[in-house]
């Protein structure tokens, strides 16, 4: 069964589309990766798992991203943040698990840096912080790095579907004063980070450092050696929803 898609509605910025299961704390929020949204697979398997585990459950779509409001090419990492930020002070109650996927990880550090006391738990799925500087930068050559700077942004067929994905000079920018490496990040909560040895997006290197990065005691890392960056398939759908079992009620 789908959930309702309902608009949480903004005076500063795009309304932000959201779907919500009521259920037991502690809360799941679901941070989902660039240009994706709250009906891909792993935010579906959750919302499942989460209506038979009878656990509260919110996903929503960053402002530019599905049924949300706004222009994609104007959104960065601080915009997408805030969005987050305003979904997760409005909407939930009490302790929350972030499970956030490649950029999405991303944003759930910078959600535990800014409310370090809604955190029950952290799940990061093939994270992606600061791809812009340490991944996406490095990976293109001079001519794609002087058009970006040039025209204001570049763009690529997607690996995963035909769709075109745009990179923009605001968001390369934006992510370097959004940098997770920059300074420590001390978490008193449990650490779960899942992440696929074939992954050509997000290598396994780039989360082993996350890995390292974060100030926490209870910290597991799970290299997946056949999963790649999607992690979509019925095993990594499976170790996910293990994975959040794992977390106290």
């Amino acid at each position: 069964m789908t959930d309702a898609t309902l608009f949480l509605e903004r005076v500063d910025g795009a309304d932000i589309a959201y779907r919500a299961i009521a259920g037991e704390s502690p809360g799941i929020v679901w941070l989902g990766g660039y240009a994706s949204d709250m009906a891909g697979t792993k935010a579906e398997y959750l919302a499942n798992w989460a209506r038979d585990a009878g656990r509260a459950y919110l996903r929503f779509d960053y402002a530019g991203h599905g049924e949300s409001g706004g222009l994609f090419e104007d959104g960065c990492i601080s915009d997408w943040t805030a969005d987050a930020l305003f979904v997760v002070d409005q909407l939930t109650e009490g302790p929350q698990i972030l499970v956030g996927s490649s950029m999405g990880g991303w944003i759930a550090a910078l959600l535990a840096r800014a409310r370090p006391e809604r955190l029950a738990g952290l799940v990061f799925v093939a994270p992606a912080p600061d791809f812009t500087s340490d991944l996406m930068w490095p990976s293109w050559n001079n001519q794609t790095r002087d058009r970006l700077l040039r025209d204001g942004k570049v763009e690529f067929p997607s690996d995963y579907d035909e769709t075109t994905m745009v990179y923009t000079k605001k968001l390369y920018e934006d992510g370097k004063r959004c940098s997770v490496f920059a300074k420590p990040l001390r978490v008193s909560v449990p650490v779960r980070i899942l992440q696929g040895m074939k992954d050509e997006s997000v290598p396994w290197q780039h989360a082993a450092k996350f890995a390292a990065h974060l100030e926490a005691d209870d910290l597991v890392m799970t290299l997946v050696k056949g999963s790649d960056h999607r992690m979509s398939g019925g095993g990594d759908l499976e170790r996910l929803g293990q994975t959040l079992t794992e977390f106290p009620g």
